[in-house]
């Protein structure tokens, strides 16, 4: 073989999704972080895929309608860093693609580490 591991490198999703993560709009607040979502609904399923500019881009299947893609993302969110869905709740961007969500009780630092396990 020539050494390049198509399957890995090329067929399997995922990988490096997380390489930018410096660049994430993340800050502290009041009893948590703040950080800045990319809203993709219409998808085929919900997850996060990676690090677009200085947002989280995360995928829904749920319609932008009547707040379903906004819950949903808030879920996808929540399960991706580890914490109830009830401690993740959107504060900005309500009819917007680009949202800020509050994450309850964690630390910018916390959140930049649960996400950089998620490669």
């Amino acid at each position: 073989m020539d050494g390049f591991d198509w399957f890995t490198k090329v067929i399997s999703p995922g990988g490096d999704i997380m390489k930018d993560i410096k660049k994430l709009a993340v800050r502290d607040t009041t009893g948590g972080a703040v950080i800045s979502v990319k809203a993709v609904p219409g998808a085929s399923r919900d997850k996060v895929v990676g690090v677009l500019g200085d947002c989280l881009k995360i995928a829904t299947s749920s319609a932008a309608e009547k707040g379903r893609a906004n819950a949903s993302i808030a879920k996808t969110l929540a399960k991706a860093l580890g914490v109830s869905k009830r401690d993740v709740e959107i504060v900005g961007g309500m009819t917007n693609p680009r949202k800020e969500f509050h994450i309850a009780d964690l630390s910018v630092a916390d959140v930049r580490a649960r996400l950089a396990d998620l490669d």
